[in-house]
């Protein structure tokens, strides 16, 4: 597909919410680090589905189900396209990057034994923390953390020292949604290769800032969810190698992942199928591999200078507003700021910010131990998007200014 130059205007008309008003103001949404907004494109493709396509797919032979079965197995092949997939059936639908997570602690997991050891990061999102404890728990292994410094960037040093022939798993963020900080996956990849452990990559917070290659990174897993990336919500995908995949039991039984049932034992259909039991979200899925069309129609290298931009914009110029302190200054990071400002509650910036039109997210971000290791209860976040310009950030920067002395007072 011919690429279109990158132009924000261009992009905004895209999306519809731009022209929604919150609180009599005009919307400007910062919070695309929870979900980001959908193109015209994405809902149309839903709508579309939903009048005219709706049936069941997959063994249907009545013509709807076959053009609904048709059109999601052509958003797997987008996908598979877009991130570099040597198969499309690597591509497994889940319902997002937690869902997928999921599925690889349990189903990877059942190979893991007493003693083995799974590795993290101190910057994980709680779904990337969550289940290999619980893994750990269920099979007496034990979880290990690569520790970060004061600006945010994990020791690769010390992650050297944690990685031996114990380690079955490495489990780590490829963008941080707290901090934004963009980690090495490829050097963590490598030397977890090294020992022969596996490694999985949870993508939620990349693919919509930068190109993602799953077989250039070599990694045996990657996760992500498509309401970060433009698609619907209750969707999502989780790469994995196709040896690795085949050698995983499933993770749910039921209809579809199957091959042959008796009451005298069952087999396993093969891959996707194996790991996507039941109906699925059909029109999520066709909805995301619409989305991924809208992002294959643009230069990611010039999305990514984009919102590198904004980012080094908006710093700059919070940088000018007394008492603040910023939470996440890697040297390499994108996206994404944290920060507080002394004095202030960050509930209480975030609400009055609401009230002017201007949507932030804030609390922990689903990120406790990061909050934990600079002891605060939370921070304000600021997070981008193709579609935001520098125009709207000095409207924040506007509201910030009558905001903090009020809260002071």
């Amino acid at each position: 597909m011919e690429k279109v130059a990158f132009n924000v205007q261009e992009i905004r008309k895209e999306f519809p919410f731009i022209n929604r008003k919150v609180n009599g103001k005009k919307l400007i949404y910062f919070d695309n680090g929870a979900t980001s907004q959908k193109p015209q494109s994405v809902i149309n493709r839903l709508t579309n589905f939903y009048t005219n396509e709706n049936a069941n797919i997959h063994r249907g032979v009545h013509t709807l189900s076959q053009e609904a079965t048709s059109a999601y197995e052509e958003s797997r092949i987008n996908i598979q396209q877009y991130i570099g997939a040597k198969h499309s059936h690597e591509i497994i639908f889940t319902k997002g990057t937690t869902d997928s997570i999921n599925i690889v602690a349990f189903s990877f997991g059942e190979h893991l034994k007493e003693g083995d050891e799974v590795i993290i990061s101190a910057m994980e999102h709680h779904s990337n923390i969550v289940p290999w404890q619980m893994l750990c728990e269920r099979k007496g292994c034990r979880l290990r953390v690569i520790p970060m410094n004061q600006a945010g960037e994990l020791l690769l040093d010390e992650y050297s020292n944690l990685l031996s022939s114990k380690t079955k798993l490495v489990a780590v963020t490829h963008i941080s949604n707290a901090l934004g900080t963009i980690n090495d996956v490829k050097t963590i990849i490598e030397k977890a290769h090294q020992v022969g452990a596996k490694v999985l990559i949870d993508g939620a917070q990349s693919i919509q800032h930068t190109k993602v290659d799953v077989e250039a990174l070599d990694c045996d897993f990657y996760a992500f969810s498509g309401h970060k990336l433009f698609g619907p919500t209750g969707v999502g995908v989780l790469y994995g190698k196709e040896e690795l995949l085949n050698d995983m039991p499933p993770y749910q039984g039921g209809g579809d992942m199957i091959s042959e049932v008796s009451f005298e034992r069952t087999t396993y259909n093969t891959l996707p199928h194996k790991f996507e039991a039941g109906t699925p979200h059909i029109a999520g899925g066709i909805g995301l591999g619409e989305a991924f069309h809208f992002l294959n129609s643009l230069d990611i290298d010039q999305v990514e200078a984009h919102e590198k931009e904004l980012l080094d914009y908006a710093t700059m110029r919070l940088k000018k507003i007394e008492g603040i302190k910023f939470y996440g200054e890697a040297k390499n990071k994108t996206s994404v700021i944290s920060f507080l400002v002394e004095g202030t509650h960050p509930y209480d910036v975030g609400t009055l910010l609401d009230k002017m039109g201007i949507a932030v997210r804030t609390g922990h971000h689903c990120t406790q131990p990061i909050m934990n290791f600079y002891n605060i209860p939370g921070t304000i976040r600021v997070s981008f998007a193709l579609y935001n310009t520098k125009e709207e950030i000095d409207l924040l920067i506007t509201a910030l200014d009558r905001i903090i002395p009020m809260l002071k007072n």
